[in-house]
C-alpha cells in the first residue's frame, strides 16, 4: 500500500470477513483493511492459497489475518465457518467479494456455466449475508456489509449476462436489507469498481488483441486511466469505518466515470466472428490453466 488518508487504527476493534479473499481484489481489500487495524478473516475453497495469502498480508501489514476454508454456495459450510470465527468473537463486518465470471456469447452459454456463476455470486453472497445477519440480529450487534459489485448493475453488459444478472441481484439485496435491517443498526452498501487491474485478470478480459474490450481500454474512461488499488481500498475502509454510520443502501461507482460515458464494457466484442470466439475461449482456458499450475507450484 502506498496511499491512505486514514489513521492506521481507524478500524481498530473491527472484525471483518472477506469472501474470496485468497487472491485478486479480495486479497487487496483484505490487505487494506488489515493495514488499518481490523482483524481479518479470508475465506474461499482453496485452503492452501488462503493460508499463503493470510501469512503474506500479516507479514506486510503487521495485522491479524486468518484463513478459513468455506464453500459459500453451501449454507452448512458457512455455518461451520462462522462457528469457528465466533469462537474468537463476533464479526462486525462482511465484504461480499467472492465471484465467478467468464466471457461468452449468451447463445453459447450452458445451464452448467450459468449455474457456476449464479451459485457463487448471487446465492453465495446472500447465504453469507443472511447467516451473519441472523447472528447480528440475535446478539444485538450493529454490523456493516459491503458487497463488491460492478457498474453492470446500472447498465447491464453484453457477453457476461449471468454475472450482470447475479451482481444486480446483490445490488437489490443491498437496497432491500438496508431498509429491513436499518432499525437494527445494520448497514449494507456496495461498491461498483470499474477497471482495476489485478494479476492474471487482464488476459481473460481481453483475450484477442485485435479487439478493444472496454475493460482494458483506458481511452474509454473519462479520466483516461485505470483505477489504482489504494483508491478502491480507501472507499471500502471508509464504508467499514464508523465515519459514515448514516450511509446505507447505496451502491457507489468508482470507475473514473466509465459507465457514464462508454458503451457496455464488452460491447466491442459484438464484432467477433465465431472463429474469433473459439480462439478467445482457448486463450482464456490456457490462461486459467497457467494460473492453476502456478498456484499448485507455489
Amino acid at each position: 500500500m502506498t496511499l491512505s488518508f486514514f489513521r492506521p487504527d481507524v478500524l481498530k476493534d473491527k472484525r471483518i470477513l472477506v469472501t474470496g479473499g485468497g487472491s485478486g481484489l479480495g486479497a487487496e481489500i483484505a490487505r487494506g483493511l488489515a493495514a488499518h487495524g481490523a482483524t481479518i478473516y479470508i475465506c474461499g475453497r482453496r485452503e492452501e492459497v488462503l493460508k499463503e495469502t493470510a501469512a503474506q498480508i500479516s507479514q506486510e501489514t503487521g495485522g491479524k489475518v486468518f484463513a478459513v476454508a468455506c464453500d459459500i454456495r453451501d449454507p452448512q459450510s458457512i455455518d461451520k465457518m462462522l462457528d469457528l470465527i465466533w469462537a474468537d468473537g463476533p464479526l462486525t463486518g462482511l465484504v461480499n467479494n467472492a465471484a465467478a465470471n467468464f466471457l461468452s456469447p449468451t447463445k453459447s452459454l450452458s445451464p452448467r456455466g450459468y449455474e457456476a456463476i449464479r451459485s457463487t455470486v448471487m446465492d453465495g453472497s446472500f447465504y453469507v449475508t443472511l447467516a451473519i445477519g441472523k447472528r447480528w440480529i440475535n446478539e444485538g450487534i450493529k454490523g456493516s456489509v459491503v458487497s463488491n459489485l460492478v457498474t453492470w448493475v446500472f447498465t447491464g453488459s453484453a457477453f457476461v449476462t449471468p454475472s450482470a444478472m447475479a451482481k444486480t441481484a446483490i445490488h437489490a439485496m443491498t437496497m432491500s436489507l438496508a431498509v429491513e435491517w436499518g432499525p437494527l443498526g445494520i448497514r449494507l452498501n456496495a461498491v461498483a469498481p470499474g477497471p482495476f487491474p489485478t494479476e492474471g485478470a487482464w488476459e481473460k478480459l481481453n483475450p484477442i488483441p485485435e479487439t478493444s474490450a472496454g475493460a482494458t481500454d483506458p481511452s474509454q474512461i473519462p479520466m483516461r486511466r485505470f483505477g489504482q488499488m489504494d483508491e478502491l481500498r480507501s472507499l471500502i475502509i471508509f464504508l467499514m469505518s464508523d465515519a459514515c454510520n448514516f450511509l446505507t443502501g447505496q451502491t457507489i461507482a468508482i470507475d473514473g466515470g466509465h459507465h457514464l460515458a462508454a458503451p457496455s464494457t464488452f460491447a466491442a466484442l459484438s464484432e467477433l466472428t465465431d472463429e474469433q470466439w473459439t480462439a478467445a475461449r482457448e486463450k482464456i482456458k490456457a490462461a486459467s490453466e497457467r494460473d492453476k499450475k502456478a498456484r499448485t507450484v507455489g
